[in-house]
């Protein structure tokens, strides 16, 4: 027979936000690198980096802005319950 359980997750959620801005900074880095090995001027693949870090530093800003919303507002549906069928 198992001892008591503890209230506390063991198994905290994965901070998928962190994931998916790890990824695409991965990308800011090999799309250009990619796009020198196939012959793109430099200009061109500098100017692939710096736009995929602005869409990525985008991203990061509102994805952290909804989790602090979801977070703040204690989920998606508070106020309002839904029937289960």
């Amino acid at each position: 027979m198992s001892g008591p359980r503890s209230t506390s997750d063991p198994h905290p959620a994965p901070d998928t936000t962190s994931d998916v801005i790890r990824w695409a900074a991965f990308s800011c880095v090999l799309v250009p690198v990619i796009l020198l090995w196939y012959g793109t001027s430099l200009a061109g693949a500098a100017g692939t980096a710096l736009g995929l870090a602005a869409v990525t530093a985008a991203c990061r800003v509102l994805l952290r802005w909804s989790e602090r919303c979801t977070t703040q507002r204690g989920g998606r549906h508070t106020k309002q319950k839904t029937p289960v069928d």
